[in-house]
């Protein structure tokens, strides 16, 4: 069957712009998810008796790994991992950019206003130390996303 022209022209733009098929990530998840788990003595990509798969499990957490803006879907993730293992939630935040900041004071507000038992790290090429910001900034943030 020959190719038509948009199917070739969609080819050829996935081989020469590949970072534009993957959301323009510095690097894909799975290289955060191996550097992290492995600085912190973890096993990667561990199936869980209902065949989910954590990103990683250490001796303490089990642990959710994900680009900033899907922080949210990290939230539920985490707590799930944490119930199947018996361990701790945990997140990592993958931080790029300066502007996917922003995404690490969502996560830690939400986490500290609904008091869920969720731990937070940082990685990525924007990397801070890992503290939870202050009750003022989460406060300041509540009020804007109320206006």
């Amino acid at each position: 069957m020959p190719l038509s022209f948009s199917s070739f022209f969609t080819f050829l733009a996935v081989m020469i712009f590949p970072t534009a098929a993957c959301g323009a990530h510095l690097y894909p998840e799975s290289h955060y998810v191996r550097q992290w788990c492995g600085e912190h003595g973890g096993e990667v990509e561990v199936i869980l008796p209902d065949k989910t798969r954590c990103d990683c499990v250490t001796a303490t957490h089990a642990v959710e790994i994900d680009f900033a803006a899907k922080w949210y879907e990290a939230v539920g993730q985490s707590l799930y991992y944490g119930l199947q293992t018996g361990k701790k939630a945990g997140i990592v935040l993958i931080i790029e950019t300066e502007s996917d900041r922003k995404y690490w004071l969502r996560l830690n507000s939400t986490i500290l206003h609904y008091d869920l038992p969720i731990d937070t790290w940082l990685t990525g090429e924007e990397e801070a130390p890992a503290v939870r910001p202050p009750m003022s900034a989460i406060r300041q943030l509540l009020l804007k996303n109320r206006e």
